[in-house]
């Protein structure tokens, strides 16, 4: 087992569960909750990747409001103002998974941090309202280097921010084209698979796969560490 000079966090999915924008969809489109929301975060992945193969980078406020459009587009939706406010702003309120806060506690040994697609204006109030805020060392955006993951100048950035090398550092991630991406880098990486998915077919694969934080928390914190 490793011990990492410290233990980098992806935030959406892994820290943040963007399925609870559901809820608030719901509230507006009833019947259309888990459908927009679900088309709403593919597009918000797939517009990250375009935009960073294309060389049009925006910040991810601007896809997250893109692909949200696109989504009530597709599912024949008509907003109104508050609405489609009321839908971005919840990218600012996401539910922390459960096992989340006290796991980030428990990992108090090591240095934490998270490295988001998010820019910093999203970050931190999100991480702030789920109450896990304070259990981090830094949040790292793509915004500093201007391209979204898993453009390799990205995982740099935890790396330089730490001042070790790539194999000494743990990165921990819900999405698995993120682990193909840090372990592509050269990072020790941990695929946080709470939904029983497949592996991706990258030519890389996570050193460890867990089911949720405390998992982790299992294999790194011992009762005389």
């Amino acid at each position: 087992m490793i011990n990492p000079a410290g233990i980098v966090f992806d935030a959406y999915g892994t820290l943040l569960d963007v399925t609870s924008t559901a809820t608030i969809c719901e509230a507006r489109f009833p019947g259309f909750g888990s459908a927009l929301s679900d088309l709403w975060r593919r597009r918000q992945l797939e517009y990250s990747w375009l935009r960073s193969l294309m060389g049009r980078h925006v910040d991810f406020s601007r896809v997250t409001a893109d692909a949200l459009d696109f989504a009530l587009a597709a599912l024949e939706l008509k907003p109104s103002e508050d609405d489609r406010t009321a839908l971005l702003r919840s990218y600012l309120t996401l539910a922390p998974f459960p096992e989340v806060p006290a796991a980030l506690a428990q990992l108090s040994a090591f240095r934490r941090l998270v490295l988001s697609n998010g820019s910093e204006a999203m970050l931190e109030p999100a991480l702030t309202y789920a109450g896990v805020r304070d259990q981090l060392q830094a949040v790292l955006s793509v915004e500093r280097v201007g391209v979204f993951k898993p453009a390799p100048q990205v995982y740099a950035l935890a790396v330089v921010h730490l001042g070790c090398a790539p194999h000494e550092a743990l990165f921990v991630s819900s999405n698995g084209w993120d682990i193909a991406g840090a372990a592509a880098f050269g990072l020790h990486t941990c695929w946080l698979n709470r939904s029983g998915a497949p592996l991706e077919q990258l030519g890389v694969q996570p050193e460890m796969v867990v089911a949720d934080l405390a998992e982790l928390v299992g294999m790194l914190v011992t009762d005389d560490a």
